[in-house]
Parts: structure tokens; C-alpha cells; sequence
């Protein structure tokens, strides 16, 4: 008898010895991700925080929390890239369920749940990705069913018709047949973060569709040592869908904006472009810096890749800032 995959999911990912609890490695040796592809990534980060600082009126204590922090990564190069009176001004928060990395900067906190009151910016870099959700099937009476599946081996088998909140989400963003990952797990994720926040923004950077794209046989994929692999939930691998973010945003209930993080990135000062042949002949090492950062941010800004990740932007109690991006 197997397991709906939104309870496989939690242990695999979550459970005591799940794939993002174990101490004795990170997701960065299994998959890559902005974060850990570039320090530009980080830098543009650290100019949307300026930017809700001053939005914010330089609040005495800004709230800089990372959910889905992994081990720390993004948030110790944010505070190493604020300027230092910002920083000063900064409550670092890690969001994560693993423990506390060794070594961590003593400056950021670290917990498994979201602050209740935020006054800053909240970001979530391929956290709802991994939210364990449930998946649907139309079998064939057109009947949608729930999936289940063998945590041993991933092997999967149709279980019993699907809960009526499941079809109703699946009405309003997942509309016709074939396989249906249910995105409700996720929108109350969101929902709940978003509502954390009384002054600031909230940014989701993640890979996922719209109403229009939903892929029919869905997207859950399994990740090992940086390779893809059939998603068994068995705790060994990573597990992840793709993410209906036109019900995630709808779900947080306030304004938002939503580009892919090529234009997002671009507009921040990360675009790729080589540096002049001139700059070779007048400083040569300037010019490896700066080919190796084009290089590094061609990946970020990838459309095939990274650079078609989402970003989804809502802003908080900011007035005519309210879906401002940069």
C-alpha cells in the first residue's frame, strides 16, 4: 500500500533522517542553485534590501529573513554585501529545518518557522518547490484520483478519488485532464510568510508555471550529487515540483509583480555582457574579473535555466512602492 505523495514527500524531505535534515550534508551537493552559482546573485539581492530600506524609511532594525536557508549561504553573503550602517540596522533570520550549521555567522538567527511580525524583506530562493504536495490523476472513467507511491521505489498505483478541496484547486489552476500536482500546500506556505510581514516586501525565486503552461505530465524530479534522478521518496534523493505561481500570488491576497529573474536580474545591473577587448590590452586582470563575472552572470540570466526562474514580489504597507521590484 503506498503513501499519497504529499506525506511521502514530508518524510523524505523532512523526516528524521530526511534529505534536508541530515547534518552530514546540504542541498549544495546534490543540486545548484542562484545562490550558489554566482555572488552576483547575492549582490543584486543586497540592492532590493536598500531599496526597502529607504522605501521603509531606514527603520532601526530592518528584518532580513531567508526562508528555505539551506546552510546559510544567502544570507551570510547579504550581510556581507550591505553597506556596513545597514548592516549594523540588520536581524539576520535563517528559516530552516535542518540544525544550525557550524561556524554560522553568530549574527543570524536561526529557527524552523517563519518570524510572526516582519518590518523588512523576506526571501524564499527555491523554498515552495520543495513544499510536499499532493498529485492527482484522471484515470480512465475521467475520474480524478489521488497518486500514490512506494516510498521504497517510487513505484506508483491510483488510490482512492480525489479530496473535493484538491478538485476544487484543480478546477480554478490546474483546469482538464492528465496529472495535477496540487499547489495548495504551497499557497498556504506563501500565504502564511506573505502575512508575516507588516512593513516590506517578500520575494519567491523559484522555478514553476502559469494556468496557461501546465505541463500534463507534470514536473516532480528527484536530484543526487547534481544529477536527475527518478524522484523515489525514500529520503535518499532531493523530490521537487515546479510551482503554480499564478495561485501562489493570488493566494497571498495583497499586490504583486512577477517577471522572470532575466528581466529582474538585468534590471539590477546583471547582465552578462563581456567586457571590451580594449580592457584586455589596458588591464589584463581587470579583464579576467570581469569575463569571469560575465560568464557567471550568463548563467544566472539564462532563459533555459536559471534566468527563467519567477520572481514574485509583493510589497507591504510600502504606499506607491508597493510592487516595486528595484
Amino acid at each position: 500500500m503506498g503513501l499519497g505523495w504529499r506525506s511521502a514527500m514530508q518524510a523524505a524531505l523532512y523526516g528524521s533522517d530526511g534529505f534536508f535534515v541530515r547534518a552530514s550534508e546540504g542541498p549544495s551537493d546534490h543540486f545548484r542553485t542562484s545562490v550558489h552559482a554566482s555572488p552576483l546573485f547575492a549582490g543584486a539581492i543586497a540592492r532590493l534590501v536598500v531599496s526597502v530600506d529607504e522605501a521603509l524609511g531606514r527603520p532601526a532594525t530592518f528584518d532580513l529573513v531567508d526562508v528555505g536557508a539551506g546552510r546559510g549561504e544567502l544570507i551570510t553573503a547579504l550581510l556581507a554585501a550591505l553597506p556596513a550602517e545597514l548592516a549594523g540596522r540588520v536581524r539576520a533570520t535563517a528559516v530552516e529545518i535542518a540544525p544550525r550549521p557550524a561556524g554560522l555567522n553568530a549574527a543570524v538567527g536561526w529557527r524552523r518557522d517563519v518570524p510572526e511580525r516582519i518590518t523588512g524583506l523576506l526571501v524564499a530562493t527555491e523554498w515552495l518547490d520543495n513544499v510536499p504536495l499532493d498529485v492527482l490523476e484522471t484515470d480512465g472513467d475521467g475520474r480524478l484520483r489521488t497518486v500514490l507511491v512506494d516510498p521504497a521505489t517510487g513505484a506508483e498505483t491510483l488510490g482512492a478519488e480525489a479530496d473535493p478541496a484538491d478538485r476544487l484547486w484543480a478546477d480554478r489552476w490546474w483546469p482538464g485532464k492528465g496529472r495535477i500536482e496540487v499547489g495548495r500546500t504551497r499557497d498556504t506556505a506563501w500565504a502564511k510568510a506573505v502575512g508575516s510581514i507588516e512593513r516590506g516586501a517578500a520575494l519567491c525565486v523559484d522555478y514553476g508555471h502559469l494556468k496557461a503552461e501546465r505541463p500534463i505530465f507534470g514536473t516532480l524530479a528527484g536530484f543526487r550529487q547534481g544529477r536527475q534522478v527518478p524522484p523515489v521518496p525514500d529520503g535518499g534523493c532531493d523530490v521537487t515540483a515546479h510551482v503554480a505561481m499564478d495561485a501562489v500570488a493570488a493566494a497571498a491576497g495583497v499586490p504583486h509583480r512577477m517577471v522572470r529573474q532575466r528581466e529582474a536580474l538585468r534590471a539590477l545591473g546583471v547582465d552578462g555582457a563581456r567586457p571590451s577587448l580594449e580592457t584586455a590590452r589596458t588591464d589584463p586582470a581587470g579583464y579576467l574579473r570581469a569575463l569571469s563575472a560575465a560568464g557567471a552572470a550568463a548563467e544566472l540570466t539564462d532563459p533555459a535555466g536559471l534566468g527563467g526562474h519567477w520572481w514574485l514580489w509583493h510589497g507591504v504597507g510600502l504606499g506607491d512602492h508597493g510592487t516595486m521590484l528595484w
